[in-house]
């Protein structure tokens, strides 16, 4: 009896075209925003939370939605206010008569795709609830620590303009983001295609399940085998360090305008967002454009600046420039 034939192994340029069939069936929604589908397969890659940035009515909430259903992931969304409480996201016990006990109660956190809108209008103690799950992908309930779905990803979106009955995101909080994404405006023939293709209402009906679950779990493992040279490995520090030591890079300028710089967890960020990028343009390496690629999503918000900074009007963005424009490339 012959021997069945060995599955071929996973490889990069197979696997990838399971995420092309993802991003054609979230283009058949979103027109534009490139940069928003890209980020968001980047983030389903690395299992890294994602915080959207834009104003009302840039498809950040739509963009989420069809990405659950082309992957057939469970999805659930709340709507931060401020009279939210971490029991409306953890859950809670609630006492079952006909057994004379109490019995868990589980929130909407148990889930596989989390929209968390308008993440800002929630106040601290809140804020907190989400901090084991985006961590640890588990939550205490009840004190009983119960672990989240695999996959589990949070995506957040933020109003940048209406301030009024906001909270600013704790640092520790918005650190666990691994990356932060300005959605901008689309450009008049976009504006113009949007306008026909939602005439009916019907184009996010239209999208189907591109890929499952199982393959998405077997990319992610795909992802660790992408190699990443100790040179590029100290590209990437280099690049941190110099937003906590600019002086030790020549940019000297910058250290009044820094309050603090990134963490070492900007550092392992950037190492899995580099390696996704070169995952999704079919690469079994990484190299140093990559990281210039992803290095302001995923460093922008992890670098705070001083009042002096704010004042000449200088921005974490043009700091980080700064620092991508001057560190020496391998």
């Amino acid at each position: 009896m012959e021997n069945p034939v060995a599955a071929p192994p996973p490889t990069v340029e197979r696997e990838v075209t399971a995420l092309r069939r993802v991003e054609a069936e979230l283009r058949k929604v979103l027109v534009g925003q490139d940069e928003l589908v890209e980020r968001l397969l980047v983030g389903l890659l690395t299992r890294g939370h994602l915080l959207l940035e834009g104003v009302p009515g840039l498809a950040k909430t739509l963009a989420v939605k069809t990405l659950a259903r082309t992957l057939a992931l469970d999805f659930k969304r709340i709507q931060f206010t401020p009279d939210l409480l971490p029991a409306d996201l953890v859950g809670t016990l609630i006492f079952d008569p006909k057994r004379a006990e109490f019995q868990p109660h589980k929130g909407p956190l148990f889930t596989h795709i989390l929209l968390a809108d308008e993440i800002n209008r929630a106040p601290a103690k809140v804020q907190s609830a989400l901090l084991e799950a985006m961590q640890e992908r588990q939550v205490t309930l009840a004190g009983d620590t119960r672990r989240l779905p695999d996959p589990f990803l949070v995506l957040a979106t933020q109003n940048p303009v209406e301030q009024e009955g906001t909270y600013a995101l704790p640092e520790a909080q918005v650190d666990r983001f691994m990356v932060k994404l300005v959605v901008g405006y689309p450009n008049k023939q976009e504006e113009m295609r949007i306008i026909d293709r939602m005439a009916g209402l019907t184009a996010q009906h239209q999208v189907q399940q591109a890929t499952t679950p199982e393959e998405l779990l077997r990319m992610r493992a795909l992802l660790d085998t992408i190699y990443l040279d100790d040179k590029v490995k100290s590209y990437i520090v280099d690049l941190v360090f110099a937003t906590r030591e600019p002086e030790q890079v020549g940019l000297a300028k910058l250290k009044p305008l820094i309050l603090y710089g990134a963490s070492p967890r900007a550092s392992l960020a950037l190492a899995r967002a580099s390696r996704a990028r070169a995952f999704l343009e079919g690469r079994g390496f990484v190299t140093p454009q990559d990281v210039k690629a992803v290095g302001l999503m995923v460093m922008r918000h992890r670098v705070l600046t001083t009042y002096e900074a704010e004042a000449e009007g200088v921005s974490s963005e043009q700091v980080l420039q700064t620092v991508f424009d001057t560190v020496k490339v391998p």
